[in-house]
């Protein structure tokens, strides 16, 4: 006959360790835990593809010609959030947004878009542009007009005719405890700012 008392210890044990589990396995459930949050920004030619930004393969861009982009949005905050993104026309020159400094470009954007974004929605919205207005000024180009998504803006950048011209796209987000947008989020542990830009030529033949 066993006797069970030589197995006491053992199932002392086992009650141990099944106990253990359980509390491990109810702590987890409501203990809080840290996900990064944060916003993916990019920038696909017209198939929808890292590739073929430009017509012809060409990144000098003819009067009247479209260029079709795609905005590439992914919302990883967590929650519902309003975002912008601020398009600027500018040369090699002019300043440039500093994601590390939190600093957008200071340079007045010639279009916005307006997004409310679910919880992890990824968008594709297309962006097509096309330059209106080029004239030649000596050993430069001056780009007057462009028109982004059916509206026309008036720019007057100009460049040296072997310099090449830059669309820039800022991530603005909308900050609750402001009631403004800011160039940037904050991911829980620290302040992100995202950005990015395309080069482009805009030479004598192109006017």
């Amino acid at each position: 006959m066993v006797d069970l008392r030589e197995y006491k210890g053992f199932f002392v044990v086992c009650v141990l360790v099944l106990f253990l589990i359980v509390a491990v396995y109810v702590i987890t459930l409501f203990w809080p835990r840290y996900e990064e949050r944060f916003f993916e920004l990019g920038l696909l030619g017209r198939d929808g593809k890292a590739e073929n930004y430009y017509p012809g393969n060409s990144s000098s861009v003819e009067v009247g010609v479209d260029v079709t982009w795609f905005l590439y949005i992914h919302n990883h905050m967590g929650t519902a959030e309003n975002v912008s993104v601020r398009v600027k026309l500018l040369n090699s020159t002019m300043q440039a947004p500093d994601d590390r400094g939190h600093e957008p470009s200071p340079y007045p954007h010639l279009y916005e878009l307006s997004l409310p974004l679910s919880v992890d929605e990824t968008l594709h919205i297309p962006f097509v542009w096309s330059i209106l207005e080029a004239d030649i000024q000596n050993d430069s180009v001056v780009i007057g007009r462009l028109l982004a998504d059916n509206q026309t803006a008036n720019v007057d950048v100009e460049a040296l005719s072997d310099v090449r011209f830059r669309l820039v796209f800022e991530l603005w987000v909308f900050d609750q405890s402001s009631g403004e947008y800011r160039f940037g989020w904050d991911s829980g542990k620290e302040f992100y700012s995202v950005s990015l830009y395309m080069w482009f030529n805009a030479t004598s033949s192109a006017v």
